[in-house]
């Protein structure tokens, strides 16, 4: 169904081809049954939390599945981020990018770390590796970039200047569940890469997160972290905090990750429509894969020149909303800018970033989302042509 974007019977076809909401994302899940029947033993043994069988199985099969050398579950993306800064050891000033999710530079500042904010590169909206050395100070001690809407950072570059100065890597890769780049998987760059399994991920474990890493001192700090430093019945050698993944959630992530593949196979079809229909409409960027990289199609961010366009991105979020169609502003606002942070940065000072937060929009994409759906989107959007 393509609609002409004079026709003004719209909605009427939206009466007849959809029902209901259509949301920015859908969480997957198993079939019922499937969950019901790996969680059937948790009744026999009672293990609810604290590393059981579940949490092993599904740790051991992440870490294979993400090429990560080593690997650990926690609680949620969140305070992946948090403790890996803690086991760390960071210091005085991190370079990160506002262009992200509030997690990412609460993390930071609830470590009593500074934020120092780095602009983006306006085509993959990751941090701008070009920029980065000359914000490093003799306070500097790590760098945390962002793999945005599943597009990798610079990571050959970033790496060159971490070992340049002495710096230690984090990697906020909640976007990248599944990704290679150049046939290593993503868990396998920096001192660290941390991920999220929120629901609305890829792949969720309803709420979990991990990090992936290489060395083991660094795993045994973030084990005692999110252990309350617990080493015996009464031996407690640190202190740390309770972030470790429950059996239930980690048995979500047993069952979703059998069906992940297929899962990204559909969101990709999807994605193929999209650029099918807006790819010729000017005004309008659709993201691109980059070089090197096997995608997740875990989101699919949308820029609205307005000047090319006619209309801004408020507007058309506002049309698709008016349709029960619900896209997101995602990332807006910056971080930089957030009123929690009033007066502490200057969201000027990342140029790129700022305008790129006023234009995005992320379309609706999820595994179940039909070619149909898809279709209805775009003729709603091309509408909004001036």
């Amino acid at each position: 169904m393509h609609m002409n974007s004079n026709d003004k019977n719209y909605t009427n076809l939206i009466d007849k081809y959809v029902t209901g909401k259509i949301l920015v994302t859908r969480s997957s899940m198993p079939g019922y049954e499937e969950y019901c029947e790996e969680i059937r033993d948790i009744w026999d043994t009672h293990w609810l939390t604290n590393m059981g069988p579940k949490h092993k199985k599904l740790q051991e099969d992440l870490r294979v599945y993400l090429g990560a050398e080593k690997i650990d579950l926690l609680t949620n993306g969140h305070m992946a981020l948090e403790l890996t800064m803690q086991a760390l050891g960071l210091t005085g000033e991190v370079i990160t990018t506002p262009f992200t999710f509030a997690s990412t530079t609460h993390a930071i500042v609830r470590n009593g770390l500074t934020p120092v904010f780095c602009d983006i590169d306006p085509e993959s909206f990751t941090i701008d590796a070009s920029k980065i050395e000359a914000l490093i100070t003799d306070k500097t001690s790590a760098i945390v970039p962002v793999h945005v809407y599943g597009n990798i950072c610079n990571i050959e570059e970033i790496q060159r200047i971490a070992d340049k100065h002495g710096l230690k890597v984090i990697y906020d890769a909640a976007h990248t569940f599944g990704e290679s780049y150049k046939g290593a998987g993503i868990g396998s760059f920096g001192d660290a890469s941390c991920f999220s399994f929120h629901a609305t991920k890829v792949f969720n474990t309803i709420e979990g997160g991990a990090v992936c890493f290489k060395d083991e001192t660094f795993g045994n700090a973030i084990y005692d972290l999110k252990n309350f430093g617990i080493h015996g019945p009464e031996t407690v050698e640190s202190v740390g905090a309770n972030a470790k993944m429950n059996e239930f959630c980690a048995a979500m992530g047993i069952c979703n990750l059998r069906h992940v593949d297929a899962e990204i196979e559909k969101r990709r079809l999807a994605v193929e429509h999209y650029h099918e229909r807006l790819d010729g409409i000017k005004g309008v960027r659709l993201n691109k894969v980059g070089d090197d990289v096997k995608p997740n199609y875990a989101y699919l961010p949308a820029v609205f020149d307005p000047e090319v366009f006619g209309s801004d991105r408020d507007e058309v979020f506002a049309v698709l909303a008016k349709h029960n169609i619900f896209a997101r502003k995602y990332f807006y606002p910056l971080t930089n800018t957030f009123d929690c942070f009033k007066g502490q940065f200057d969201p000027n000072e990342t140029p790129e970033a700022l305008r790129i937060s006023k234009q995005i929009l992320t379309l609706p994409l999820y595994a179940d989302l039909t070619t149909e759906q898809v279709d209805l989107i775009c003729d709603i959007i091309i509408s909004c042509r001036k």
